[in-house]
């Protein structure tokens, strides 16, 4: 990662409706620009970048030993035995969107626990990737199950597993029709604050020489599919020419957290509008 090619990346993130735009490397803020009125600390919508919360905290929660990732969906689900394809499908397959859902579920779109779990799979488990957040809120309503002997929501265990320990603070969150908040959108967040989980991911699941993730469970995070190589546990994978990777989070309007693992460096880009692209982004940053 050349300095030139820094630049031309930078220089691609500023002119496309830039609103925050901070590179943290080996742990400090190197680089910062703003636009729109946006700082260091003002709240941003982070919109499907709210995902990969989910799959670093579903890691966690197999290391508490809560859930495995490989467990059916109607272990906890028993209304889902009696159907043929969703018997089959596994809390993995809805953290890496191939649980058979069709595309849907996004924006303002989100449904409800109960609606999620009762829409019909449109493929075989595990045979097609199909973005949405209709799998996420299945999840989230397994996690909820899982968590009402503790007394827990999926979001108040989120913070005291994940985002507590990296001292991350959510500023609001998204509330749907039936009181609860949506696990694949919603998320408001500061982009010094949004820093911290992509030096989590960075850092392959450690904060302070701590791991918040074991290094098994990280692993599985970042573990794609059969049915798509760039695409993990609720986070985007990105392989560089050079054979290293980056391991991000995208949200609707250009949102993007970039964690470079070998490179110890963490970019946060905010923005709006259309046109930025991260495979775009990428390529300049990495030089190909």
């Amino acid at each position: 990662m050349s300095d030139a090619a820094e630049r031309a990346a930078f220089e691609y993130a500023e002119r496309h409706n830039l609103h925050a735009f901070l590179v943290l490397r080996g742990g400090t803020l190197s680089y910062a620009r703003y636009g729109a009125g946006y700082t260091s600390s003002k709240p941003h919508a982070l919109y499907s970048g709210t995902k990969t919360f989910w799959g670093v905290l579903a890691a966690a929660a197999q290391d508490d030993g809560l859930l495995t990732l490989d467990e059916p969906v109607a272990d906890t689900i028993p209304e889902w035995r009696h159907d043929p394809r969703k018997a089959l499908v596994t809390l993995r397959q809805l953290l890496n969107l191939t649980a058979g859902f069709g595309f849907g579920g996004l924006g303002t779109a989100v449904p409800g626990y109960a609606k999620a779990l009762s829409l019909e799979l449109k493929t075989e488990p595990g045979e097609t990737f199909a973005y949405g957040g209709i799998a996420l809120q299945a999840f989230g309503a397994v996690l909820s199950r899982k968590l009402e002997p503790r007394g827990q929501t999926p979001h108040e265990y989120l913070r005291e597993r994940v985002l507590g320990p990296i001292g991350l603070n959510i500023d609001s969150w998204r509330t749907l029709k039936d009181g609860t908040h949506p696990l694949p959108t919603g998320a408001f967040v500061a982009a010094r604050e949004w820093l911290k989980f992509g030096l989590l991911l960075a850092r392959g699941g450690v904060h302070d020489g701590a791991s918040v993730v074991s290094p098994d469970g990280f692993a599985e995070v970042v573990q794609p599919s059969a049915a798509n190589p760039r695409y993990g546990l609720a986070v985007w994978i990105h392989a560089a020419p050079d054979g290293s990777q980056v391991f991000y989070a995208s949200g609707a309007g250009g949102q993007g957290l970039y964690a470079l693992p070998e490179r110890d460096v963490v970019i946060v880009r905010f923005g709006e509008g259309t046109s930025y692209k991260h495979d775009a982004f990428l390529a300049r940053l990495l030089g190909t």
